[in-house]
């Protein structure tokens, strides 16, 4: 591992579609914080069984956040010195914030239970019900399920009432429940801040001093990324305006406009050069 004087956290699941390229100008991006030794933190909803073909695919060697704020992997042998608490999740080294399955599994029968709505966890489905919902094809439909942390479904018969009711009793005993595309996903104490946490300290470690961390998304993920992070950039253009956004979000982040053609190079250049202005 090149011994990193910045940290960039990324949110790619916008940028890297799981089917198709990615967006343009991305790769280039990927490759030129590379060269510079600025490692770059994939931050995704996806699990690591969705993600293994695009890391090879792209040759992304650093480590990523996986499952909303699930858990931060990490590469064999990637930093020298070992986290104090981790699992081994395939290939790949795993420090747990969120609780491992089957937690988010039973919480979201327990919870479902609790407050009277119905609903169905996307493995209960079959193989067949599975890419017909999603419209994917059998391996990318299978690694879908295969999740580590969180527990994806769907509600079924259910007004937007109760679905309020039931985010607001899963954010009172401290499950995360967000959109996931045209499903759900419920995770038991998932933190994307506490990853970023986890993530900087071993960053700090390998460093001997601390790393300056930036973040990176478009808008409606700022929320939770933003505050963990020294310096951001927002990606703008889809669905919300920055303001919107960021209106309660410190420090106030660098907005560029995801489609221009020098978005990448004029993020490469304040990454590097450290101006956000």
């Amino acid at each position: 591992m090149r011994t990193p004087t910045t940290v960039v956290f990324c949110h790619i699941d916008d940028l890297i579609p799981m089917s198709g390229s990615p967006l343009t100008g991305f790769p280039g991006f990927l490759d030129s914080l590379s060269e510079a030794g600025i490692p770059c933190v994939w931050v995704t909803a996806r699990n690591r069984h969705e993600l293994d073909p695009l890391l090879r695919r792209l040759g992304h060697a650093s480590p990523f956040i996986a499952e909303g704020g699930s858990g931060v992997y990490l590469p064999e042998d990637y930093f020298h010195l070992k986290p104090a608490r981790t699992i081994r999740l395939g290939r790949f080294i795993c420090i747990p914030v969120a609780g491992p399955q089957p937690a988010a599994e039973e919480a979201l029968n327990m919870l479902a239970e609790e407050v009277g709505v119905t609903v169905v966890p996307f493995r209960s489905l079959s193989l067949r019900e599975l890419m017909q919902n999603t419209g994917l094809g059998k391996d990318a439909a299978e690694a879908l399920t295969q999740r580590d942390f969180d527990e994806l479904f769907f509600f079924a018969g259910t007004s937007d009432q109760d679905i309020l009711r039931f985010r607001q009793k899963a954010a009172q005993l401290q499950f995360s429940v967000r959109p996931h595309g045209s499903l759900w996903s419920l995770a038991v104490h998932a933190s994307l801040a506490s990853c970023v946490r986890e993530l900087r300290k071993l960053y700090d470690r390998a460093l001997h001093a601390r790393a300056f961390s930036v973040g990176m998304t478009i808008a409606p993920d700022a929320q939770e990324l933003f505050p963990a992070c020294d310096r951001c950039i927002l990606l703008t253009g889809r669905q919300s305006p920055a303001s919107d956004a960021t209106s309660r979000q410190l420090p106030v982040p660098k907005s560029l406009p995801l489609f221009a053609v020098d978005t990448w190079d004029r993020a490469l250049e304040a990454i590097q050069t450290r101006q956000f202005g």
